[in-house]
């Protein structure tokens, strides 16, 4: 099982994650785009590299609106696992 991160280690990582922010014991970000099949061939990427790590975002979907919620479950907030998500997110933003 991945160990919870602290308040003190997850306030450090956000530092370096533009526009990313604690949310309870997640992280979120709302990505905006200028066309829904945009914001759509987005997800898809996000997909891809979510399989590829074996870890997997809550996805909410509003026309040009996509907000990305990383936690991780079985550990009951979030953990470093979470941190690398969001890294390889922002990779795959354009």
């Amino acid at each position: 099982m991945r160990q919870k991160l602290s308040d003190l280690e997850i306030q450090r990582a956000l530092g370096g994650l533009a526009g990313w922010a604690r949310r309870g014991d997640a992280l979120s970000k709302t990505f905006i785009f200028e066309r829904f099949a945009d914001g759509i061939a987005f997800v898809d990427r996000v997909a891809k590299v979510a399989d590829e790590m074996d870890h997997h975002p809550d996805i909410d979907i509003r026309y040009t609106k996509v907000t990305m919620v990383l936690s991780t479950h079985d550990a009951g907030g979030i953990t470093s696992s979470d941190l690398k998500l969001a890294e390889r997110i922002e990779s795959v933003t354009t």
